[in-house]
């Protein structure tokens, strides 16, 4: 437990730090990560997560008053769940399972299992420190897999391969979202020697006989994994996490509809990020309800006094595409220099429906909707239509001013549709940059790379 608890330790400052908002303001964050912690051989990606100080830096600078409590309440919530996940290393290990990040935890947790997203630290690892990630996109390209995948899958790969990877029982995957991602399973299965499901999304979600038969095979995965694993479902537990994914997503509506006012009382990390962590991460947790309840409140108290998160907001944009993981502090930049306000992105935007929990067969099928229809899956699957029907919806919605897409160099479904985009706001005479970009990797374009495409952008496009 040494590791854990040196990383609980330095992380327990910035969860204080974030408790006392009047503090925040004044208070100097400690820089550098721990000084002395163990393990490190075998998990030395931990030096990476114990500079967590550097992501409550990054979404509270230049941000005042409540836009600043925001972020830093998001920081907050993600803090102690860390910890958490960091114990699944050396507790219960019998009970851990690795599941996809397309795959939410709603039934493993129901079933009394561990988990373990298998891109959780591709994910927050260059959000914390923007090189972190080389390292296993390297390894990963040494071993084979060919420079043009996607980043993420790549240092999802590189890990296991150096065998970082926690110890776990069984993997639970999907076919979504892409090529790159569905095919570095076969990858860890084989490196893991562990058994693996993989759940089929069908080709077009949106009727009936989909959501019947990705319920079923919901069912199959219970029934396997309680053959695999510990696990045994509990429905009643099940139900009480789905009960509380629905207040988490009522409050998550108001705070939707409180950021459509103009000027907007919150934006950016705020919206996002608390999105990415409770939706993905710890659905049905009462902590993540009571974020957005406090996300909301903080909203209508600047809509009622008139108070904007950017208080020189002149143009709104929503970002298309998975954030730059390693440039989060892109638009406190752009907030600063150009009055720009991110309203929100897709990977936080959904329509998926309030799960109804009076039977068995409706929870499943209320979650057999929501993973077929993550922002990511149904963006990239299916038909094309469903990638521009819903940017166009949310450009109207929040009263944007522009479209920005992250032109993501690994992410080959949506480069393909990059023409046909062009196109189409051209005709509706919507400003429209798609920003060149990896991912996880700043060595492919740097932050001042990104930086000068949006500079020309603004400066040639939008202040002309």
């Amino acid at each position: 437990m040494g590791v854990i608890s040196q990383i609980q330790d330095q992380m327990v400052f910035y969860q204080t730090l974030c408790k006392n908002y009047h503090n925040i303001l004044k208070m100097p964050l400690r820089q550098g990560p721990l000084q002395t912690i163990h393990n490190l051989n075998k998990y030395p990606w931990l030096w990476h997560l114990a500079k967590v100080n550097r992501l409550l830096t990054l979404v509270t600078k230049g941000r005042e008053g409540n836009y600043r409590k925001a972020n830093a309440a998001v920081v907050e919530k993600i803090v102690p769940n860390l910890i958490h996940l960091l114990e699944n290393l050396v507790k219960d290990t019998d009970r851990l399972v690795l599941h996809e990040d397309m795959v939410p935890p709603e039934i493993l947790f129901a079933m009394g299992l561990k988990t373990w997203m298998a891109e959780l630290l591709g994910i927050l690892m260059p959000i914390v420190d923007s090189h972190s990630v080389e390292k296993y996109i390297d390894i990963a390209e040494n071993a084979g897999i060919p420079p043009d995948v996607c980043s993420l899958p790549k240092s999802t790969m590189g890990i296991i391969l150096n065998k970082e990877v926690p110890p776990v029982k069984a993997i639970v995957t999907s076919n979504s979202p892409c090529d790159g991602g569905m095919a570095s399973y076969q990858l860890i299965k084989n490196k893991l020697d562990i058994p693996i499901f993989q759940l089929d999304v069908p080709y077009n979600f949106y009727n009936d006989r989909a959501t019947e038969y990705f319920a079923s095979e919901l069912k199959r995965m219970i029934k396997w994994l309680e053959e695999h694993t510990p696990g045994k479902m509990d429905w009643d537990h099940l139900r009480a996490i789905c009960e509380e994914r629905n207040k988490m997503a009522a409050h998550e509506l108001e705070l939707w509809e409180a950021i459509r006012q103009r000027p907007a009382p919150l934006a950016a990390e705020a919206v996002y990020l608390s999105h990415l962590w409770c939706f993905n991460v710890t659905p049905g947790d009462p902590n993540g309800t009571a974020l957005f309840k406090y996300l909301t409140e903080l909203a209508n108290e600047n809509v009622k006094n008139n108070t904007p998160a950017v208080p020189n907001e002149k143009y709104r944009t929503v970002l298309w595409n998975p954030p730059m993981l390693h440039f989060i502090d892109l638009f406190s930049q752009a907030e600063q220099q150009y009055g720009l306000t991110l309203i929100i992105d897709s990977m936080s935007y959904n329509r998926q429906p309030f799960i109804d929990t009076r039977t068995r067969e409706s929870m499943l099928k209320g979650l057999a909707h929501i993973i077929m229809t993550g922002p990511m899956a149904r963006h990239t699957r299916g038909p094309a239509q469903n990638y521009f029907d819903d940017m166009f919806y949310l450009y109207t919605y929040f009263d944007l001013d522009m479209i920005f897409v992250a032109g993501h160099i690994g992410c080959k479904n949506t480069a393909a549709l990059n023409g046909i985009l062009r196109e189409k706001c051209r005709k509706k005479r919507i400003p429209l940059l798609i920003i060149d970009y990896d991912l996880s990797d700043p060595r492919v374009v740097s932050h001042d790379g990104i930086m000068q495409q949006l500079d020309r952008f603004m400066e040639n496009i939008m202040n002309n």
